[in-house]
């Protein structure tokens, strides 16, 4: 930058007060500039014509014409106009205007994530310092992710009218793989130890051991790993007091250099509680994760994160009771006890506070849905204490209704106007819930069709239901509508009715065809009052002429136009959340049909069925409850069934067991495998079915661990376990087959899909001897 003008000779010579005042600018010129206007420079330069000008407003209009970031180089020099007249002229250099930027050479890193660094931005001037800081943020990025060999350059191509396109060019080199991982100050743990905890590790013998350096993970190793795994093991003053990185450039493997201080290992002293008022000490002490005994006597070592663990359980104690400003402290005294042993003694400190009462609650968003279908699924109530878990119960609920965006946001918890009581606010988001199905469906032995739906969940925004269905095939036609009123004239009563008619060819075990048409009715009750709890009566009537199949089916159960008559009674208890794929809850029923006798119809039995599934969640990753984070489980199911009476031609109603297609499920083996005689090794897909297939009573049970990526996405691993037995007083569920493997299950745009590989262990040969093996089991339709 220059300044050639004659008001800037003499500027040394300022007086300490006054700062002299040089000849008025008649003109002020402008060169250079393409693309901005020349009045745009003067009036951003804001010089006044006619006025006295000193070499002070011309560096501040410099300065100002640089500030807009337009420009290379700004210049002023004084111009005589003759006539004693002066003019002012500047001469610019404008930044080129950056039409667009491109990476080129990403591979190994998302682009995204290299695009996320870049902060030039396309349409206007050039800014060279941020072009800097894109090359600088690209390089850290490169280098965070180990590839420190990885060159970053910023290409910039000149177009015509003064415009430029940037390329940032990214080499990436090979990233640097740790060979070693060196740990000096370590007495207590070995390498090996402390490298075990760790995310960063060296390479290994196994392909997924590549010893790939990653500094954000190293940093969390050091900040957090390291010293949780030493404060559980009663070392809380463990610091990572230096860590470095040899790099050998020609090899690309590199040392990892680490040091630490491991500090005395602490244990347990003493243990009080202050200022408790609403849970006596002795309520808040089973809390307590120690045994409150001086070193000197047992040996117990201080563990930071079952501390940790129950300070919350202390906090969330106090917030299910409505102190939900209770501040409680957990102090830590360190002291050294007999013979120099190093003890920390604890001590929870609270201060409860007022309870807060809820004030009220509050619905925004609904603009389909009925406040009180909403209201229905919301188990905190206005006049009560908060309570913690009943705000998050309430927020499962509301999203297990299904017509609400995904994830909802958490509630709102504002204080009222006294600072102690407040109002909840839940958030939704209407989603469409009407749609039309279609797809390709595969199961219940009737091999592969396709099905059409029409189903409305949220009828008139009630939380009415409608359906309509209709799968059809070579050998399936099946047309079903139904309509559910959960809440009949506004009563907690509930309804159904459905009525059918379906044709259907078995292609598992030679079962021939089936055909039948009726209906039946449902009213749900609320058990005792109860939310979760409710009771079902029921009546169905159906027509039903089974015709061909196996000639040994043919010769027990033909049937033409024959009536099934039938009252059933149903409790039921679900308390299940994250539905499709539940993570938590119960869900346990027990039904009760009769058929025939004084009803009429044409088979005369009564049916008995009992199912329950548990499930208890085994952490997930991330903690807020709200977010639909991965959550792992675990869940139990166990299923029986018994019949009593004659079950006349109605040999569907029996239970069968194997497979996935038809009756029962137990995966690993064959449809119709499982028999009262045991198990058999001539069932398969083309087997055909015998009455020895059937029972009148069974029992299955599964033990699952799973994973429920998302609402639509869920893995697992389980073992089966199941049998049939011929007639009830013969139910033994210690006499059982056994089943394990692995599963996913997927909601698609063309229904639930499913597959299952699982390993059989009891099967036999034709000859008895032992041929376990594996099978896999695959479903495709809206009835998985």
């Amino acid at each position: 930058m220059a300044v050639p003008f004659a008001l800037a000779a003499g500027a040394a010579a300022l007086s300490a007060q006054d700062v002299p005042t040089g000849p008025a600018v008649d003109t002020i010129l402008v060169e250079g500039n393409q693309r901005l206007s020349a009045g745009q420079i003067i009036g951003t330069a804001g010089i006044a014509l006619h006025q006295p000008t000193n070499y002070r407003e011309i560096q501040r209009a410099i300065t100002a014409l640089f500030g807009t970031q337009q420009f290379d180089d700004v210049q002023a020099e004084q111009v005589d106009l003759g006539d004693g007249r002066l003019g002012l002229k500047f001469r610019v250099v404008e930044r080129p205007l950056l039409v667009r930027w491109n990476v080129r050479g990403v591979e190994r890193i998302s682009e995204k994530s290299v695009a996320d660094r870049i902060r030039i931005v396309s349409g206007r001037a050039l800014d060279r310092s941020a072009l800097a800081r894109s090359v600088a943020g690209i390089d850290s990025l490169y280098r965070n992710r180990g590839y420190y060999a990885a060159r970053v350059t910023a290409q910039q191509t000149m177009q015509p009218d003064n415009k430029v396109v940037v390329i940032f060019e990214i080499d990436e080199g090979k990233p640097v793989a740790i060979s070693e991982v060196v740990v000096d100050g370590n007495t207590r743990y070995s390498d090996q130890d402390i490298v075990s905890e760790m995310a960063v590790r060296p390479e290994g013998f196994w392909w997924f051991r590549k010893g790939q350096f990653d500094d954000l993970k190293l940093e969390r190793d050091l900040r957090e790993g390291l010293p949780k795994f030493y404060g559980n093991h009663g070392f809380i003053d463990f610091q990572v007091l230096n860590d470095s990185l040899s790099v050998d450039s020609t090899s690309g493997k590199a040392t990892l250099h680490v040091e630490v201080d491991e500090g005395a290992q602490y244990q347990i002293g003493t243990f009080e509680v202050n200022g408790n008022r609403r849970f006596s000490t002795d309520e808040l002490a089973a809390l307590y994760p120690f045994s409150v005994v001086e070193a000197t006597s047992v040996k117990q070592v201080f563990n930071q994160s079952e501390w940790d663990a129950a300070t919350e359980r202390v906090r969330d104690l106090y917030a299910n009771n409505g102190y939900i400003y209770a501040q409680i402290e957990a102090e830590e005294n360190r002291r050294t006890g007999p013979g120099g042993v190093p003890l920390i003694d604890l001590r929870w400190n609270i201060r409860e506070g007022s309870p807060a009462t809820v004030n009220r609650i509050d619905i925004v968003g609904n603009d389909i849905t009925h406040e009180r279908v909403i209201r229905e699924a919301i188990v905190i109530l206005p006049g009560e204490l908060f309570s913690r878990d009943r705000l998050l119960r309430s927020y499962q609920n509301i999203s297990n209704l299904g017509y609400f965006q995904q994830p909802m946001p958490p509630p709102d918890i504002k204080p009222t106007a006294n600072n102690v009581d407040v109002d909840v606010v839940f958030r939704v988001q209407e989603k469409r819930t009407g749609s039309i199905n279609f797809g390709a469906s595969i199961g219940q032995g009737t091999g592969l069709g396709a099905f059409v739906g029409l189903q409305e969940p949220n009828l008139f925004g009630r939380g009415k239901k409608g359906m309509v269905n209709f799968q059809f095939g070579r050998n399936i036609f099946d047309l079903t509508l139904s309509y559910t009123d959960p809440a009949i004239r506004e009563s907690r009563i509930s309804g159904t009715l459905s009525i059918y008619n379906s044709r259907q060819r078995y292609i598992v075990g030679d079962l021939g065809r089936r055909y039948q048409r009726g209906g039946s009715i449902q009213l749900g009750f609320p058990f005792f009052g109860s939310r979760y709890t409710r009771l079902f009566t029921s009546y169905g009537f159906q027509w039903i002429t089974y015709k061909e199949g196996s000639v040994d089916l043919q010769a027990q159960y033909q049937c033409t136009n024959c009536t099934r008559s039938t009252l059933g009674f149903q409790l039921v208890r679900d308390t299940r959340i994250d539905m499709p794929f539940p993570t938590s809850g119960a869900y346990t029923s027990g039904s009760f049909e009769f058929n025939g006798g004084p009803l009429g119809g044409t088979g005369d039995y009564r049916k008995l069925d009992l199912q329950g599934k548990w499930f208890a969640p085994l952490g997930s990753l991330g903690t807020d409850p709200y977010s639909k984070t991965v959550r792992f489980l675990i869940g139990f199911t166990a299923r029986s069934g018994f019949i009593f009476g004659d079950a006349g031609p109605f040999f569907t109603e029996l239970y069968a067991m194997g497979g996935t297609y038809y009756g029962v499920p137990l995966r690993g083996y064959d449809e119709f495998s499982i028999t009262p005689n045991g198990f058999d090794p001539f069932a398969n897909s083309s087997a055909a079915a015998s009455p020895n297939s059937f029972g009148k009573s069974y029992a299955s049970f599964t033990t699952e661990i799973g994973a429920r990526i998302s609402s639509i996405f869920y893995v697992n691993t389980f073992l089966d376990a199941g049998n049939v037995y011929r007639t009830p007083t013969q139910y033994d569920p210690t006499r059982l087959f056994r089943g394990a493997g692995f599963g996913l299950a997927l909601i698609s745009p063309l229904g639930p899909l499913g597959l299952d590989i699982a390993y059989g262990f009891d099967k036999v040969d034709q000859f008895g001897r032992k041929a376990p093996g594996w099978k896999v089991h695959f479903k495709l339709g809206n009835f998985f």
